[in-house]
């Protein structure tokens, strides 16, 4: 699949390429987004030429990640998201925002208009949103997005060799005012 472009009131997400190499490397150096995502720690330059030359580009070319920078108007980089097709019908969302652009609400609009673009075009059903106990911050991001938060799973995520509990949470296109592609009924008491 071709990469496509979204569009927000104040964001254009777009994929990231070569162009992007330096500046993702130079976010990425923030200790806490090595502490909390699964990026490589150390973040050497390899690593971010190898995520926008290779991993970015074959996620779209094989429907399998849809990753997405977040980016002002101007052109600067607020913090990256990406979609990856877990099973039928079903996407995990994942982001970081770079310590310089949080508390804007950017990866909070990013990660709607992304998961929007995910129910009208590609036919998901439903996005889970998997993070490590403790990360708060990726926690209020999803919630303001709309996700419920589902419960935690214990021993469920490796982070730098070691596994940890994560909580999860979905959204639903009933979440946005959008129709499923499949029909959903509820459970009822």
């Amino acid at each position: 699949m071709e990469p496509v472009t979204l569009t927000t009131d104040r964001l254009l997400l777009r994929t990231v390429g070569p162009q992007d190499t330096d500046t993702v490397y130079r976010i990425c150096q923030d200790p806490d987004i090595q502490r909390w995502t699964t990026i490589p720690s150390p973040y050497l330059p390899e690593h971010a030429r190898g995520f926008t030359e290779q991993i970015a580009p074959d996620g779209w070319a094989n429907g399998t990640m849809f990753t997405f920078g977040v980016f002002l108007p101007a052109g600067e980089l607020t913090g990256m998201l990406s979609i990856t097709m877990r099973s039928f019908a079903t996407g995990e969302i994942g982001f970081w925002g770079a310590k310089e652009h949080r508390g804007n609400g950017y990866i909070t609009e990013a990660t709607v208009a992304a998961c929007r673009w995910a129910f009208t075009r590609m036919s998901v059903d439903r996005v889970e949103w998997r993070a490590e106990v403790g990360n708060t911050a990726s926690r209020a991001v999803a919630e303001r997005a709309g996700f419920t938060v589902e419960g935690v799973l214990r021993s469920s995520l490796v982070n730098k060799g070691v596994l940890r509990d994560g909580w999860i949470g979905s959204l639903l296109p009933s979440d946005l005012g959008l129709v499923s592609t499949t029909p959903y009924v509820p459970a009822r008491d």
